[in-house]
This record gives C-alpha cells, sequence and structure tokens, in this order.
C-alpha cells in the first residue's frame, strides 16, 4: 500500500512540474533577455568609467560613485521584474483559480527601497466565497497598502537613528528616494517599544559566586520644559582584559526605558538573572548605583543583593563638602577610607559650624546628609569582590550621547524608544530581524491567501536561474573581464 502511494505522489509531482515549465517557458525567456540586458548595462558603464578613470578625468572616487549608481538602477530593475514574476507565479496558480477572480490587471504601486524607488504592476483579485479584495501577491511578499518603503529599508534607517537625528538619519541613507526626519521618526513608531527580554537566552544556566549590577538615569529635556530620565541598568560577571591597558564587563547586558514604576525594571532584571544564573551558586550580587531611591529598591527585588554607592558620586559629594576648605579634603578622605564614621560625621559638623556663607553651609548639609545616608553602602565598596562601577560612563556612552548631549527637546515615547533601541543595540540585537519577526507576525494574521510551492517547482526555479546565468554571452563567449570572471564564480557555485 505505501509502495502505491509513493507512485502515485511521484507521478502527480511530475504532472505538476510539467505544467509548471509550460506556464514559465516564456516568462524564463523574457527573464533571459533582461538578466542579458542588465549585465550587458553592467559591463558597458564599467568599461566607460574605467576609461574615464585612466583618462584621469575622474578619479577613483568618481569611478565607484558612478558604479554605485548603476548598480542601484539595476537593484530597481531587478526588484520590479522579480515582484512582477511573483505576481504571474500566484495568476497561474491553479488553488488560487479556484477561489479568487481577477479584478484588474497591472495595478501600479511604487515602493521606496535601498536601491531607489521600484515602481511596479500587479494583480487585484477578489475573493469567489467572501467578496475580499486583495493584491494577494503583495501580501505575500509582505508588502502592506500603505506601505511606502521596504523593510529593509525602514530597518536602515531605524539603525542610523539609534546613532544620529532623524533628519541626518534619512539624508544618510535614502541617497536614493526622498526621505523625511518625520518619516524616520514614523518608522520607529511603526517598529513600536523593543522590550528588554525581546533578546532570548540561548545558554545553560551560569554557575558562578559573584554577580554585578550596575544602575544610573539620564536627564532628557521634556519639549514642554521639563525633564524625562531614562533609566539605565545592566548587569555583568567582573572586568576582562582586553590587550595591555584595556578592560571591558564580562557578558554584560543591559536594561533601559522610561518607567513609571521602578518595580517593572527591577522585575525585568530579576527574570533576567534567574533565566541566565544558577541563584543557588550566586553567593553575593554587588548592586551599585548613586544612592537614588529607585536603584536602592533594587535591593527588594534581586535576592543575594547588597548596595554599593558609586565612588564618583561620592567623590563629588565630599568635593562639595569641602571645595571652600580644601585642607580639609584629604582628612575627611582618610576617615572615609578607614570607615570611621564618627570621625567623618564630626569632621562635617566643623566645616559647617565653620563656613560662614549660608549657600555654601547649605551644600555641606547637603554633602553630610548623603554621606551618612549612603555609609552602608560606602562600607561596602570596600569589600574585596567589589570592582567599582562604571555607570556615569555608560550613561553618556549608552544614552546621553544621543538623547541629552544636543539642545533637543524629546517626547516621552521618542526617549523611551531610543533608550530601548541603543541597548537592544549593545546587547546585540538586529533592527531588521525584529522588524522582520514583527511584520512577518502581522502578514501571518491578514494574510488572504498562501501560495504552496512545492518541492518540485523549487527545483525547477533553481535549474531555471542556472540556465539564465549560462545564456549570458559574457559568460560562454570566453571574455577575460573582471566581471566575466565574477559571474562564471556564480555559474560555478
Amino acid at each position: 500500500m505505501g509502495k502505491i502511494k509513493i507512485e502515485y505522489r511521484k507521478r502527480a509531482t511530475s504532472m505538476i512540474s510539467y505544467k509548471y515549465q509550460q506556464n514559465t517557458n516564456k516568462r524564463g525567456a523574457l527573464m533571459d533577455t533582461i538578466i542579458q540586458q542588465i549585465v550587458e548595462k553592467v559591463i558597458k558603464n564599467i568599461n566607460e568609467n574605467f576609461e574615464e578613470m585612466i583618462n584621469q578625468e575622474e578619479g577613483i572616487s568618481g569611478f565607484i560613485l558612478n558604479v554605485a549608481e548603476t548598480l542601484n538602477e539595476v537593484g530597481v530593475a531587478v526588484t520590479k521584474e522579480a515582484i512582477e514574476k511573483f505576481d504571474d507565479i500566484i495568476k497561474n496558480e491553479s488553488n488560487r483559480k479556484e477561489k479568487w477572480i481577477v479584478k484588474s490587471k497591472n495595478d501600479k504601486k511604487s515602493i521606496a527601497t535601498m536601491f531607489g524607488q521600484v515602481d511596479y504592476e500587479r494583480t487585484y483579485y477578489e475573493n469567489k466565497k467572501t467578496g475580499k479584495y486583495a493584491y494577494l501577491s503583495d501580501e505575500i511578499l509582505g508588502i502592506k497598502a500603505h506601505d511606502k518603503m521596504d523593510v529593509s529599508l525602514k530597518s536602515k534607517l531605524v539603525e542610523e537613528a539609534i546613532e544620529s537625528p532623524y533628519r541626518k538619519s534619512a539624508d544618510k541613507i535614502s541617497k536614493n528616494v526622498d526621505i523625511t526626519g518625520q518619516t524616520v521618526m514614523n518608522t520607529i513608531r511603526e517598529l513600536g517599544s523593543v522590550k528588554n527580554n525581546v533578546i532570548k537566552i540561548k545558554e545553560k544556566k551560569k554557575e558562578i559566586k559573584t554577580l554585578y549590577i550596575e544602575a544610573d538615569e539620564d536627564h532628557v529635556a521634556n519639549q514642554h520644559g521639563s525633564c524625562i530620565q531614562p533609566r539605565l541598568v545592566y548587569v555583568h560577571e567582573g572586568r576582562e582584559k582586553i590587550g595591555k591597558k584595556r578592560n571591558k564587563l564580562k557578558n554584560k547586558r543591559m536594561f533601559s526605558g522610561v518607567y513609571r514604576e521602578s518595580e517593572d525594571l527591577w522585575l525585568e532584571v530579576a527574570n533576567y538573572i534567574d533565566e541566565a544564573y544558577d541563584m543557588e551558586k550566586i553567593e553575593k550580587i554587588y548592586l551599585s548605583g548613586d544612592g537614588a531611591l529607585w536603584i536602592k529598591q533594587g535591593i527588594e527585588w534581586i535576592n543575594k543583593s547588597i548596595y554599593v554607592l558609586d565612588r564618583f558620586h561620592l567623590s563629588k559629594y565630599v568635593k562639595k563638602a569641602t571645595a571652600h576648605i580644601p585642607y580639609c579634603t584629604s582628612c575627611l578622605w582618610n576617615y572615609i577610607n578607614r570607615l570611621e564614621k564618627e570621625n567623618v560625621e564630626a569632621l562635617l559638623k566643623i566645616i559647617i559650624k565653620e563656613t560662614k556663607e549660608e549657600t555654601k553651609k547649605k551644600a555641606v548639609k547637603d554633602a553630610k546628609r548623603y554621606i551618612l545616608n549612603n555609609w552602608e553602602g560606602i562600607v561596602n565598596q570596600y569589600e574585596e569582590e567589589y570592582i567599582g562601577c562604571s555607570a556615569e560612563g555608560h550613561i553618556s556612552h549608552v544614552l546621553s550621547d544621543r538623547l541629552s548631549s544636543r539642545p533637543l527637546g524629546w517626547s516621552e515615547k521618542g526617549v523611551d524608544q531610543i533608550a530601548r533601541l541603543r541597548v537592544f543595540k549593545e546587547n546585540g540585537g538586529k533592527v531588521y530581524e525584529e522588524f522582520t519577526k514583527r511584520r512577518k507576525k502581522q502578514i501571518e494574521e491578514e494574510k488572504s491567501y498562501k501560495v504552496k510551492i512545492m518541492k518540485s517547482k523549487k527545483k525547477m526555479i533553481n535549474k531555471k536561474a542556472t540556465e539564465i546565468i549560462r545564456n549570458v554571452p559574457i559568460i560562454t563567449d570566453g571574455r577575460t573581464t573582471g566581471i566575466g570572471k565574477l559571474l562564471r564564480q556564480v555559474k560555478g557555485a
């Protein structure tokens, strides 16, 4: 019985292949012609540009720019041809004919790509049962009705906007199409908020004794004059040497965003630690920060954690307390380093008493309150396993460079999205993969029709592509140009 089924499948597949071959013969011949025309155009352009370079009319930069322009034109032509050929495949599918009827042909659409604007034509259908209308080839290829840009171009715009202002991002990426800064912002909004846990942990749980968490926040100007405070938390396993002088944090994982409730952020961090590490093997987690209440609240959420005051902020308050009496600075540091809390308090009282100016006296009182309120965090700095905190530098590199170093006014949503995107990139995330993952999910939910290309058809497509390359004159006539060699390598592959 099994042998009969197998034989039946073979015959059915053979019949489908034969019909598909007949339907695609004309399209294949047309594709042959188009590919040959494209290759000939590229060769002609390269030869002309090479001649200009030899005659020193333009240098190598001019040669590169001219070739790039030609390749972009080729990219537009090939993309247009690929979309329209796919539309032909849908049109000739027997399954489609059973359920959908053609309402109109050659309907025009334009979409911006990395090569430039692609203008193509596709077919409009009506479902026989439901009466629904759809451009089936667009749906399957992931092109939505209102799309003006391809996802790969959108991803490039977002990637650049992670580093640069929206307007500069548009100018840098969209050389071949006109895109505004507003379009870049809208593209980021379309992508939506990238969650900190979107990058999944692939390794098994690690067994380590000591873990480190560092936290701080940036201060970003709001469009209405107030301040937005995106937060940054990162977890790591200590430092490792890179070369002779540089260090880097080992297995660093970052979290950021604008949070109304600090517990939402700490819950994300706690879940990550639980998923990435064997908590039974961890003996201690050092949580470093500047003494802000939201950072200290992390102790309540992170099991086995102790708070450590960031040395950078302690130094700021020591300087604040002794700036007008510099001979007291070293004395105050000596008491701190020896962990003599009573002497620290006594010295600060004397400084307050000896300070006459009220504004300076207030500054010393603030410093005293800060140091004494964070005394336990200061004591923990001197534990042997503690390695220090670099939160200030990370804030500058990860958040401030994009959000607060320029005189810009941000919306809260914009700050939140850019902050999350920057740590997403720092964590090794790829914008294109995230964009396509979300788009694919939407398409699967909305798709009206699914194409089932059988294995026999896939083989047919591969065979046809090989035949096209073999039929390109530059490959077969023995010419020894660089392009000819390159195409022969493609043929061999």
